[in-house]
């Protein structure tokens, strides 16, 4: 009998252990990229005007805004938001691995990327260029760089490396960081010649008060970047919901209103907001 009853605790203990250990990996009934009444948004945390957390830990920027008036949109406040830093090589794999619900961090929309996640948007047009010192005025056009003794600095995982040696200057030295903020301080130390990416990252450097004077835009429109939203691969539901609130935000002029605070600033002469294509 005691022997009976032992094995059946012992049952007892193993099936609890099951079901605990099933709830776990169902992630207790949330969705991906969510937690209960949470949801989670991949943002850049180093991209002044665009995605930065600032210093006593809040969160300011153009994609900031943008991903804020979504999960408004989709039910969230804005205090059910945790932001999760999305590093340029990291983007698709958090999305991949539920990570985060959508991303909203300068990403280009391309055929590549669309091999592993989907997009939303497009909500914003960006083009490649370069910062180089206030007092260098070797950068005059596209065919500056295509030279082995020019070294051109950008990020791991962004379309602005891969455009460099696929497209404009494959003889170029090409300095790769994981952040925009290490190739500027390379270019303050003169390490590197150039950071190339998209204009409107580069404004934003350029425009905050430790830098003002020291850089400026070659005024080069290399590539067009339209930036989308990304998000789970198949997730037609969830596409069709961010559309929907890109589209109220233009209507009701929130997203003027957030370029213009954010751009303005720097004179950085922005487009109008894009016909959304990712339907």
């Amino acid at each position: 009998m005691l022997t009976m009853n032992l094995r059946k605790a012992g049952l007892t203990a193993a099936t609890a252990l099951v079901l605990s250990l099933t709830a776990t990996a169902c992630g207790g009934g949330g969705e991906s990229g969510s937690d209960g009444d949470k949801i989670n948004i991949g943002i850049k945390f180093d991209q002044p005007g665009l995605g930065l957390k600032t210093q006593d830990g809040e969160y300011t920027g153009f994609d900031v805004d943008v991903a804020k008036y979504i999960a408004k949109e989709l039910g969230y406040d804005e205090k059910d938001i945790v932001w999760k830093q999305a590093p340029s090589a990291e983007r698709e794999n958090m999305i991949a691995n539920g990570d985060v619900k959508f991303i909203v961090a300068t990403y280009t929309i391309n055929d590549e990327r669309k091999k592993r996640v989907d997009f939303a948007g497009p909500y914003f047009l960006a083009h490649q260029d370069l910062l180089v010192r206030a007092d260098d005025n070797t950068v005059r056009s596209e065919d500056d760089l295509d030279d082995s003794s020019m070294k051109l600095c950008s990020v791991t995982g962004s379309t602005s490396a891969q455009n460099v040696k696929k497209d404009f200057a494959p003889k170029a030295n090409l300095i790769k960081y994981g952040g925009y903020s290490e190739c500027l301080t390379g270019l303050e130390n003169k390490a590197v010649d150039a950071l190339t990416t998209d204009d409107s990252i580069l404004a934003g450097y350029a425009a905050q008060k430790e830098h003002q004077g020291k850089f400026k835009l070659a005024g080069l429109s290399l590539s067009d970047e339209p930036y989308g939203i990304g998000l789970k691969k198949g997730d037609t539901e969830l596409r069709k919901k961010i559309n929907d609130a890109l589209e109220k935000m233009v209507e009701d002029g929130s997203w003027e209103k957030a370029a213009k605070k954010h751009f303005g600033p720097a004179g950085y002469e922005y487009e109008p907001a894009p016909e959304i294509t990712e339907k």
